[in-house]
């Protein structure tokens, strides 16, 4: 543990009546950094502060990066703070970091803020600021922020790349815009990387000129080492944009050229080419997958298939993998969340197939030796309130008991809806003494939760007193008929 080793060395420097040195510091910062404990970096930070230690911008820069990389973007103000206070002289690259990490938070302001800092330091503005602030806003589909960047590019002089272009191909909505920005490309001569022949792939296709799209690979530009992966690209595009007969036509091309498509763009095929009886083909796209991560993507995207089209020993077969897989890097987390995927996915097609919800959650617990999380068994009792299936439902009821979960408001609320919808649609009578059994089992739950449990008995009791006012209203009518003719 990062801690642990910490306290080693404050007990260390204590013992010893020796105050750490700068260098050290940095040694265990470092330590905190690839460990990912940003938090306990920047605490040794104020240590070294209040010891009037020097400070490295490097070291902070390492910080920064840690905090890229653990997702803690919001810690780039306390590494600003520290700048400030120490009156350290960051340089381009500072604010580079910086900048990227307010963008990642979705803080333009504030990443604009520090672009104002930098002219101000005379520092200057650099193409891959600017290309973190357009990715940012095209992250956000916020196309206008986009645009916006290229002409604050412009008017500061600051020349566009490769990596510009990219981004501007790849949101384009018009082919107008993609004749214009390629345009631009050549005026500005930037060359023609294999990103960019794929960027430009991805805008035909976009705009469903698919033909346009094919004849990218066809360029005399393509580098020969890269004609593999911008093939791969151009297969992934057609099979987003729904052209997967073509897609497959490339995709066999490749393979009879003697290579394989890039694991990136096996998963668009996998996950697009869903029609019910292309099982064996998936599986074969399946076996292509040798990279690890892409290997659980695809498994996971057969899965979902299986369990839409009942394929059940398949899909059993595919969560043993995962399970082996998941086991091995200790992650079982993982495991559940796509479990749970599986059974929202039951929860939300039309029309429910519960058997196989059923048939799956019988197979995790029998043959895979897991527990169903609490989500997965709410998925499934929701599934039973879609299908109307009050048996099924007193299953899955019973189910959170077996695993050891407590009912909760949201599980009693999803169980008790199939009772409210049977119970205003005046089935026999046995419903009717479970659902009081009910009402007096989980009275004490919640009140609200009792007035909703009682409502469909009020609500009986209202059509019923309607109906009996409707008939003296056609009775007084039929009176009322016969006085006319007389």
């Amino acid at each position: 543990m990062v801690e642990d080793v910490v306290l080693k060395f404050k007990d260390l420097h204590k013992q010893l009546v020796v105050a750490p040195s700068s260098t050290s510091y940095n040694k265990l910062i470092a330590y905190c950094c690839d460990s990912f404990k940003v938090h306990v970096a920047i605490d040794i930070v104020d240590h070294m502060c209040e010891a009037g230690l020097a400070l490295s911008i490097e070291m902070l820069h390492s910080i920064l990066r840690a905090s890229e990389e653990s997702f803690e973007f919001n810690l780039v103000h306390r590494v600003y703070s520290v700048i400030c206070h120490q009156s350290l002289e960051p340089n381009c690259e500072t604010f580079g970091i910086m900048i990227n990490l307010h963008v990642k938070m979705k803080d333009f302001d504030g990443a604009y803020d520090l672009l104002k800092e930098m002219k101000e330091r005379n520092l200057p503005h650099t193409t891959s600021i600017y290309n973190a602030i357009m990715a940012g806003y095209f992250r956000e589909k916020n196309i206008y922020g986009g645009l916006m960047v290229l002409k604050q590019m412009e008017d500061a002089k600051v020349i566009p790349d490769s990596r510009t272009f990219c981004y501007l191909l790849n949101h384009c909505e018009r082919e107008e815009d993609i004749i214009k920005y390629y345009e631009k490309l050549k005026c500005a001569g930037v060359q023609m990387t294999k990103q960019v022949y794929m960027a430009l792939i991805n805008a035909y296709a976009s705009c469903g000129l698919f033909e346009k799209a094919k004849q990218v690979v066809l360029d005399k530009g393509v580098p020969n080492k890269s004609l593999n992966e911008i093939k791969s690209a151009l297969a992934s595009a057609l099979a987003i944009h729904g052209q997967i007969s073509d897609a497959f036509d490339i995709y066999e091309e490749i393979k009879d050229s003697g290579f394989n498509l890039v694991p990136k763009a096996i998963i668009p095929l996998i996950e697009n080419y869903q029609s019910e009886g292309k099982l064996t083909r998936l599986l074969q796209l399946l076996e292509e997958l040798h990279d690890p991560d892409y290997h659980v993507e695809g498994c996971c995207r057969v899965l979902l298939y299986c369990v839409r089209y009942n394929h059940l020993s398949t899909a059993i077969d595919l969560l043993r993998r995962l399970k082996d897989t998941f086991h091995v890097h200790d992650n079982e987390l993982a495991m559940q969340a796509t479990l749970e995927e599986v059974f929202c996915q039951i929860a939300e097609t039309e029309p429910v197939n519960l058997k196989i919800g059923l048939d799956l959650l019988t197979a995790i617990k029998e043959e895979l030796g897991l527990r169903p999380s609490r989500k997965s068994l709410d998925f499934l009792l929701a599934a039973c309130v879609n299908s109307k299936d009050l048996n099924n439902a007193r299953v899955i009821w019973k189910e959170y008991k077996a695993a050891g979960f407590t009912h909760n408001v949201l599980s009693l609320l999803r169980c008790i809806r199939p009772f409210w919808l049977v119970e205003t649609t005046s089935l026999p009578q046995p419903y009717s003494a479970e659902y009081q059994k009910m009402i007096l089992m989980f009275a004490v739950s919640s009140r609200h939760v009792k007035q909703l449990m009682q409502s469909p008995l009020k609500s009986k009791e209202k059509k019923k007193k309607e109906k009996m006012e409707e008939g003296n209203d056609s009775n007084d009518l039929k009176e009322f008929g016969k006085e006319g003719v007389s």
